[in-house]
């Protein structure tokens, strides 16, 4: 992520403690009331509330970018600035309708099978019921073990895919020089490390294709599609870290709202399969795996009465657009049953989160099959809030649970 775009995350001084980064509903609506789109002058930054306000800078591709970069002439894109969630029409429409085939329908029906052997497999590993680190042992290795058959990546790498992935969306420890620097440095060496990662597996993929994404846009590559290697590693970036970030989050933020609401979850445990797809839409809604995202305004345009200039940041507040009482009648409810959710956690627009089909089709997954062997559960003596460190992704660095 380009400097400039970080800071405009991560200095939203408001959102500071464990408890406010795990809990930032509070403030959300009271920025919604307040100021629903407000330009903070110490980030340099336009912030967007509102569930309208948000909807329109995400889906609004002729007003708002997702070229972020802050490149001078010249100077050579990284990988990840030339990755689908960077880049705009028509080269985004291009490689998307390329990678768009890993992710059809009938793909995720052949994708079901493999996603309960994995998921079994883990539980299998489980140990001792009585202390499980839900996000260790469960909802951090599904997702990877899943995203490295898509690349076609060794397994047997998945320390590093949590090590780099950590890294990639992380924010500083603190707003001081020292921890912003700090972060800087472990996210250049990151970048570097998985472009180094991925240029030797592409070498070995043009050697040996396999039935892999890897592959496929290898092949197109070599078919006369216009696409360069370091398009290829950024959208392996985007891939490894958005499919195990976002999944990982989607699950354990659900097994946190069963916790919370035990209630819902004695519902849930009546019909799984007839409440599953609905219960993920509303974990979705409610907490968000991605809480922002930004954009950059291409033209001076109005929003919701405020004056963008362009060439602003924009950062659009899903994870406050989830919870607008304009839009969900009692948002601050945990609400299963809730028809329609037009929730804008995957995104709106060109950019809507390419993954979000397995992602759904992973959480439920991994619900269903755990439900069958540990039904009953609770927070364990030993669990203590350790969220994320990021103002964008949301979710836990563990939550530990105690089988019953």
């Amino acid at each position: 992520m380009d400097n400039s775009i970080q800071t405009a995350f991560r200095q939203v001084s408001e959102i500071s403690t464990k408890e406010e980064r795990y809990e930032p509903f509070a403030w959300y609506e009271k920025m919604r009331k307040e100021t629903p789109v407000r330009w903070d002058e110490k980030r340099g930054a336009w912030d967007a509330f509102d569930y309208q306000s948000v909807k329109n800078v995400l889906e609004n591709k002729d007003l708002f970018s997702s070229n972020r970069s802050r490149r001078q002439e010249g100077e050579q894109a990284s990988p990840i600035e030339l990755s689908l969630i960077s880049i705009d029409p028509p080269k985004h429409t291009q490689m998307r309708s390329l990678v768009n085939k890993a992710f059809t329908p009938r793909v995720m029906k052949d994708w079901r099978p493999r996603i309960e052997r994995i998921a079994n497999q883990l539980l299998d590993e489980i140990q001792d019921p009585s202390e499980i680190d839900l996000v260790k042992q469960y909802s951090y290795p599904l997702p990877v073990m899943v995203i490295a058959e898509i690349l076609g990546v060794p397994i047997k790498d998945q320390a590093k895919f949590k090590d780099w992935s950590e890294w990639v969306v992380a924010g500083p420890t603190d707003n001081s020089p020292e921890a912003i620097k700090r972060l800087e440095e472990n996210q250049q060496r990151t970048y570097y490390e998985l472009y180094v990662y991925f240029k030797e597996i592409i070498a070995m993929k043009r050697k040996q294709p396999g039935e892999d994404i890897i592959s496929v846009l290898i092949d197109a590559e070599m078919q006369g599609t216009m696409l360069t290697e370091d398009e290829i590693i950024g959208f392996c970036i985007l891939l490894l870290v958005a499919g195990n970030e976002t999944t990982t989050n989607l699950i354990s933020n659900a097994y946190y709202c069963f916790t919370e609401f035990p209630e819902v979850y004695e519902e849930i445990l009546k019909d799984p399969a007839g409440t599953l797809p609905l219960t993920i839409e509303e974990v979705l809604r409610y907490r968000s795996p991605v809480q922002s995202m930004s954009r950059v305004a291409k033209e001076d345009t109005v929003l919701n009465g405020s004056q963008i200039k362009a060439g602003n940041i924009v950062v659009a507040w899903m994870g406050s657009a989830n919870r607008d009482e304009q839009q969900f009648e009692n948002a601050h409810q945990f609400n299963i049953r809730r028809k329609p959710n037009p929730h804008l956690a995957f995104g709106k627009g060109i950019h809507f989160c390419l993954g979000a089909p397995l992602a759904r089709l992973e959480a439920e997954i991994a619900m269903a099959e755990w439900f069958k062997r540990y039904p009953r559960f609770e927070r364990s003596s030993g669990f203590s809030l350790e969220p994320i460190e990021s103002t964008f992704v949301y979710g836990l660095k563990e939550l530990k649970l105690s089988v019953l």
